[in-house]
């Protein structure tokens, strides 16, 4: 049974944060890399940012210096902390395990339900 539940989104004002967790099983935790993605309306979902067992990252050049990723290995657990969030950051956020950051380029077929965040005046 897959298992990866989203929580934290929420409307919040330009400017502001959020931080959104993704807990997940062990067995999907055990992967060697879990990424964050965001889907807005009419758009493609689209990686946001990567994180390996490591603790090596990436981003997408539209959140670097903004978004931050982690991981906690004891409580499987994903963490993204959003700041200076702007309009166009409104999505819904996923996230998701693969073999490695390039895999997660392709993710799995296996989604959560997700978590919206909404940045609006």
């Amino acid at each position: 049974q897959v298992q990866l539940v989203e929580s934290g989104g929420g409307l919040v004002q330009p400017g502001g944060s959020l931080r959104l967790s993704c807990a997940t099983s062990g067995r999907i935790f055990s992967f060697n890399a879990m990424a964050w993605y965001r889907q807005a309306p009419g758009k493609q979902r689209e990686l946001v940012a990567a994180i390996t067992r490591g603790h090596t990252t990436t981003y997408a050049d539209s959140v670097k210096g903004r978004f931050t990723i982690s991981r906690d290995n004891a409580k499987n657990t994903v963490y993204l902390q959003m700041n200076s969030l702007k309009p166009e950051d409104t999505a819904v956020y996923y996230c998701n395990a693969g073999a490695s950051i390039s895999a997660l380029y392709s993710p799995r077929d296996y989604w959560g339900q997700g978590t919206q965040v909404t940045v609006s005046s």
